[in-house]
C-alpha cells in the first residue's frame, strides 16, 4: 500500500534544504563597531605660522645686538665716564669734581643695570609669547616704550664722546628689532595661532594616527 503523502513530504524537505542553503550561502552582515567616531581630540604640537616665527627671530636679533651694546658699553667705560661728568657739568656747574665722578659712577651703573633688566624681561617675555600665553604683547609692547624712552636719554647721557656713534647704533637696532618684531606678532595669522592656545588633532578608528 502506497502513501499518498510522501511525494508532498518530499517537496516539503527539498524547499526547507534550499532555504537552509541560501542562509547559510547568503553574506553576513558586519557588526557594528565598539569605538565612537566622535572620538577626543588628542593635543599634538604644531609649528608655529610664518609670522610667529619671523616675530621670534626679530626678538634674537634685538636679544643679540643688545648684547653687544651691553659689552660694549661696559668696554668703554672709562671713555664715557668724562662725557657722563661733562653732561652732568652743564646742569649743576658749581659741584665739587669728587660730587662729578659719584654721579657719573651711578649714572653709569644705573644705565647699565637697567640695559640687562631690560633684556632679561624681554626675554622672557618672548618665552611666554611663544607659549601662547594671553597678554603677553601688552607686556611687550610697554618694554617697548621703556626702551624708546632709555633710548632717548641714553642719547643726552651716555652715548656721547667718541664711542658714542657706534652705541647709538646698536641702541636703535635694537629698537628697530623689536618694534618689527611687535607688528610680526599682531599679524592675523599670528594672532590666530596664540588665541588657540593648544593645538588639537582627532584619532579617527583605523587611521592609525593623527588626522587633521
Amino acid at each position: 500500500m502506497v502513501d499518498k503523502n510522501e511525494p508532498e513530504s518530499s517537496g516539503s524537505d527539498a524547499a526547507v534544504t534550499r532555504i537552509r542553503t541560501a542562509k547559510l550561502l547568503a553574506p553576513k552582515p558586519e557588526r557594528p563597531s565598539v569605538l565612537s567616531p566622535n572620538s577626543a581630540p588628542v593635543l599634538v604640537k604644531l609649528p608655529p605660522p610664518f609670522s610667529a616665527r619671523a616675530c621670534q627671530l626679530m626678538w634674537i636679533v634685538s636679544f643679540i645686538l643688545a648684547v653687544i651694546a651691553i659689552v660694549f658699553f661696559f668696554v668703554v667705560r672709562e671713555d664715557q665716564l668724562p662725557f657722563i661728568v661733562e653732561t652732568i657739568q652743564g646742569v649743576e656747574p658749581d659741584r665739587p669734581d669728587e660730587t662729578y665722578d659719584k654721579a657719573a659712577d651711578i649714572i653709569y651703573w644705573s644705565v647699565f643695570a637697567a640695559m640687562i633688566a631690560l633684556v632679561l624681561a624681554q626675554v622672557t617675555l618672548l618665552v611666554s609669547f611663544m607659549n601662547r600665553k594671553p597678554g603677553v604683547r601688552w607686556w611687550q609692547f610697554f618694554t617697548l616704550l621703556l626702551q624708546a624712552l632709555f633710548f632717548g636719554l641714553g642719547r643726552e647721557l651716555v652715548t656721547g664722546g667718541d664711542h658714542g656713534e657706534q652705541l647709538q647704533q646698536l641702541l636703535a637696532g635694537q629698537l628697530i628689532a623689536v618694534i618689527l618684531a611687535l607688528l610680526l606678532s599682531n599679524l592675523p595669522s599670528a594672532l590666530a595661532w596664540s588665541a588657540r592656545r593648544h593645538d588639537v588633532r582627532k584619532i579617527f578608528p583605523g587611521s592609525g594616527g593623527p588626522e587633521s
